[in-house]
């Protein structure tokens, strides 16, 4: 008879044993030799690109993190398997149908995680990084790919195709050898065990207890996307990478089809550039834009408020909860009728800082091809000289913006843990006065090391459970800790800001937009609740006419907008207008996603599309705030198309990227001083 763990007893010792380690000695060993495999993979990987490392200053992050997220990787693979032991296990039929498939489970989990560290030196040496979506892809075209590997990578196949075996022909020996003699646990001391197993499983997965688990975006910290890279395991890179593709819709599949080439002549054309302007084939939106102020270039701050909808803002007709904006709006181009392109905070910052369409897919913050290599103006402005920032209060990693900002141009991120004796740490992050007095010292630094700069700052105080300092304001309602209390307090934040910066030397060498990424919880009964996407934007600075502007304009507007009167002129790939070189006769437009209905306004006609259903046209009443259904629009109907399908061909096909990259930039720049 087998002698279960609680009834073993030593004749000098009578007490009860009650767990046997030999139930799970074939995960645990399996998860070691897993865990030696990753570890001796990265340190390998690591040396081989030692140059790069060095630079980053990386080589104790990425051991230190590399083994963290290695933890995590063996609890997604191993962690279901010791559960199914705790729960399956025992001389009956189904313990032993169980064994045989944990066996094949174990080899097979090592086989995955040995043979992707294997492949990762030829895939970082073709792509620059390790396993991602392109390695999924490829798989949809073995032929292809096994006459390049043939062709081009003889010994890497024939190694990896002797690893293979010796992997599973191994792995099958090793777990049988470790699955004999089990002692199984008695009935009532399952489910003990079971929520165990449960219990470290998932808290070894996630590897956090913040409000998202373990990702890229959480152990990046380097400009390098293959350094960051390098902290992952090839495993948990491939997996992350597939979960994101569920993510990537193509519009065409939603709203219907049209050409490429009839896609790109509807977007170049309501550009309002002339189709002269537009000469590349890889980057089809290219176009030369010359600034309107030609005096020297000016640094460039935007502070992205978080949640901020014009219904708050008592200047916009809303609530009288934001007295400093007010204010400041008659001292610079306030945008009366400004819309942001999404209802997420990543929405706002695709569209501030890269001029990107809305697409029903999740922001390009958040998705794979865009890690690297995607335009942005901090690239753009990091190829003029300039020091590029994002400075946060809390943690950057959230919304994977930290892994997006650091492959796209931002050199520097001030987030959460950079932050001494904060006033205030809510649920979020710093408040509002912390991430402000704080990017006012990192402006002056800058200011006084002569190096132009462009910082976004993100703030986060207006975000459930609105948190805020006590004795900052006067309560427009109690609680303390609600919407219209947070909004106001984040405006005082923004007005005590602007005290300093009018006091500083980097004032009248800046040029400032504040500006909502959304309204806050978007909600209708129209298609596209327009009037939620009404957000403020306020440009502020020595030499900027105070004037309101009623225009319909969109976030995408913005960039163009800021690069002119910087006094930057250069190639870009942003389709949003120069606010300050359009006709007096253009009636504006505005592209809002909303869930997956796209609309689009141009003055106050708007045509919105639906998921597989027609298109369906509008008049919008400023006043009341809601859409009159009117006949459809077929002209508005197909520029709207061409607008929504614009996002994804782009995405798919990589035509969103700068003329120029920041890392080409850098390597000649290295290349020229040696």
């Amino acid at each position: 008879m087998t002698t279960s763990f609680s009834d073993m007893a030593d004749n000098n010792h009578p007490q009860k044993q009650y767990f046997s380690p030999s139930l799970f000695k074939a995960i645990f060993a399996f998860s070691i030799i897993s865990l030696i495999v990753m570890s001796l993979s990265r340190i390998g990987l690591s040396v081989w690109q030692a140059e790069r490392v060095t630079d980053a200053q990386g080589w104790g992050y990425i051991l230190s993190q590399g083994l963290r997220v290695d933890i995590a990787s063996i609890c997604w693979v191993f962690g279901i398997a010791a559960l199914g032991t705790v729960v399956f296990s025992g001389e009956h039929i189904v313990g032993r149908a169980w064994l045989v498939i944990l066996r094949v489970w174990l080899t097979l989990g090592l086989w995955i995680l040995v043979f992707l560290e294997v492949s990762t030196p030829s895939f970082i040496a073709e792509y620059g990084f390790r396993p991602n979506r392109l390695y999924v892809e490829y798989l949809i075209y073995p032929k292809e790919v096994l006459s390049m590997l043939w062709a081009g990578r003889k010994a890497e196949l024939i190694l990896s195709s002797l690893i293979t075996i010796g992997t599973l022909s191994g792995g099958w020996w090793l777990s049988g050898r470790l699955t004999q003699q089990i002692k199984y646990p008695k009935w009532y001391w399952r489910p003990v065990l079971a929520i165990l197993v449960i219990v470290v499983t998932l808290l070894g997965a996630r590897s956090s207890l913040g409000h998202r688990p373990l990702n890229p975006s959480l152990v990046a910290f380097s400009n390098d996307p293959l350094v960051n890279s390098l902290v992952l395991n090839s495993s948990f890179s491939l997996m992350f990478a597939i979960s994101q593709m569920n993510n990537e819709e193509d519009a065409s599949k939603v709203y219907g089809k049209l050409s490429a080439d009839k896609v790109i002549d509807i977007v170049r054309r309501e550009s309002g550039r002339p189709m002269s302007a537009f000469t590349s084939t890889d980057i089809p939106t290219l176009s030369f834009n010359q600034a309107s102020y030609s005096g020297k270039p000016k640094n460039l701050v935007i502070i992205l408020q978080e949640s901020l909808g014009a219904r708050f803002v008592g200047s916009l007709g809303g609530l009288p909860l934001t007295p400093n904006i007010d204010e400041l709006s008659q001292e610079g181009w306030f945008f009366e009728n400004l819309y942001a392109t999404g209802t997420r905070s990543v929405r706002g910052i695709e569209a501030i800082t890269t001029g990107f369409t809305p697409t029903p897919a999740r922001a390009v913050v958040k998705l794979g091809k865009s890690q690297t290599g995607f335009f942005t103006i901090a690239d753009l402005l990091k190829q003029h000289g300039y020091e590029t920032q994002f400075i946060y209060g809390g943690e950057s990693h959230f919304d994977n913006m930290r892994s997006f900002f650091l492959g796209n141009g931002f050199a520097n991120i001030v987030d959460q843990g950079d932050y001494k004796n904060p006033a205030f740490i809510a649920s979020w992050g710093v408040s509002d006065e912390d991430l402000l007095f704080r990017a006012d010292e990192e402006f002056t630094r800058m200011h006084k090391q002569g190096k132009p700069f462009f910082s976004l700052v993100f703030s986060s105080s207006n975000h459930d459970p609105f948190e805020f300092p006590d004795n900052r304001i006067e309560l427009y309602e109690q609680p303390q800790y609600t919407m219209h209390n947070a909004v106001k307090y984040a405006d005082y934040a923004v007005g005590e800001f602007f005290k300093k910066a009018k006091q500083s030397e980097y004032w009248k060498d800046t040029v400032f937009l504040v500006v909502a990424d959304h309204d806050s919880r978007v909600s209708g009964s129209d298609l596209v609740p327009v009037s939620r996407f009404r957000i403020p934007g306020l440009i502020l600075g020595e030499g900027i006419d105070a004037k309101r502007d009623s225009r319909v304009t969109s976030q995408i507007d913005m960039a163009p907008t800021l690069l002119s009167l910087m006094g930057v002129s250069d190639s870009y790939p942003m389709l949003g207008r120069d606010l300050t070189q359009v006709p007096s006769d253009w009636k504006g437009r505005a592209m809002m996603q909303y869930d997956k209905n796209f609309g689009l306004l141009e003055g106050n006609e708007v045509t919105i599309l639906q998921p597989e259903l027609p298109a369906e046209s509008f008049t919008y009443d400023f006043a009341s705030e809601h859409l009159i259904p009117k006949e459809l629009d077929s002209k508005q109907a197909e520029t709207a198309l061409g607008w929504a399908l614009w996002g994804s061909l782009a995405y798919n096909k990589m035509l969103f990227k700068p003329e120029r990259s920041s890392a080409e930039t850098d390597k000649n720049l290295k290349e020229v001083s040696r």
